[in-house]
């Protein structure tokens, strides 16, 4: 068997998707549209990598509920590698449920459901040490640490979607070659309102890579020199924002691990996203390869 490529550790989920007119408080409204789809930050980008041609794997826990057999078949049906997912005997595994509205905004409420976090000495360490990159989303922490410090140790990309608060974060943060920080994720962790303050005070953990995601206003990464480099989101027909920046990290990852400038790197991610959110749900609207390429050479 060909060796992993792209190796993601974290959450994953079935994603309950509600196409809505507006979300209501204390009412009752009829869905537009409903459809239950595969979620979570890093399985996001396990899927996406092997949409765009990568050798994915995927790594975390799962309950051995009707819930954790459609997770693994989906990822089946993608091709991403499930031999390091740890499956609890008697366990739930996690949803989320998802309220879309007209203008593609959503909001998200989750839960594990009392899942047993992946330990750490459940990492596939050999999988890691062949893998090109390793994407850590911050769930799972002992298990993320420790495959932060595995992938380290081998001069594996260890790349960290700084988007939630979870335990242990601070660890990965310092453990980050790439270090891509959601702004309220930014915000809240430098305790700066202004993105570049906050940006610049990411940069400060000492990452290769430093940027943060801020939806409709795009992308910024810190440039080698100290300046601050900006890349605009592509104006996209918009059904549904779920996923797009587990969508950005894709993108942005891939094209570094190809050896690409920083703004190539950042235009790829912003394209790969801007087609994702064409469709409702986080890896329906993923894009192939060739899609991507062929937008960006029109955009």
């Amino acid at each position: 068997m060909n060796q992993v490529q792209f190796i993601a550790l974290g959450y994953c989920s079935n994603d309950h998707l509600c196409r809505i007119p507006e979300i209501p408080v204390d009412s009752k409204i009829e869905m537009i549209e409903h459809e239950i789809q595969g979620g979570g930050p890093a399985a996001d980008t396990a899927v996406g990598a092997a949409r765009l041609g990568l050798r994915a794997a995927f790594v975390t826990s799962i309950g051995d509920d009707p819930d954790g057999r459609l997770i693994l078949s989906d990822f089946a049906a993608e091709k991403v590698d499930t031999s390091a997912i740890k499956v609890r005997k008697g366990g739930g595994s996690p949803i989320a449920y998802c309220w879309i509205t007209p203008d593609g905004g959503r909001s998200v409420a989750w839960t594990k459901s009392g899942l047993e976090l992946l330990k750490a000495d459940e990492i596939p360490a050999g999988m890691i040490r062949g893998a090109k990159i390793l994407h850590l989303d911050g769930h799972h922490p002992d298990a993320a640490v420790a495959a932060a410090r595995v992938a380290k140790a081998a001069g594996v990309v260890v790349a960290v979607d700084a988007g939630t608060f979870t335990p242990r974060i601070n660890e990965l943060l310092e453990l980050a070659d790439v270090l891509i920080a959601s702004e309220a994720f930014a915000r809240k962790w430098s305790g700066e309102t202004d993105l570049e303050k906050a940006l610049r005070k990411l940069g400060t953990i000492g990452a290769k890579v430093t940027g943060l995601t801020a939806g409709k206003e795009g992308s910024m990464m810190l440039a080698a020199d100290g300046s601050i480099l900006r890349c605009p989101a592509f104006e996209l027909p918009v059904v549904d924002s779920t996923g797009a920046g587990d969508a950005y990290h894709c993108g942005f990852e891939v094209r570094y691990l190809e050896g690409a400038d920083l703004e190539t790197c950042m235009r790829f991610g912003s394209a790969f996203a801007g087609l994702k959110c064409g469709k409702l749900g986080a890896r329906a609207g993923l894009p192939d390869r060739k899609t991507v390429d062929e937008f960006l050479k029109n955009h």
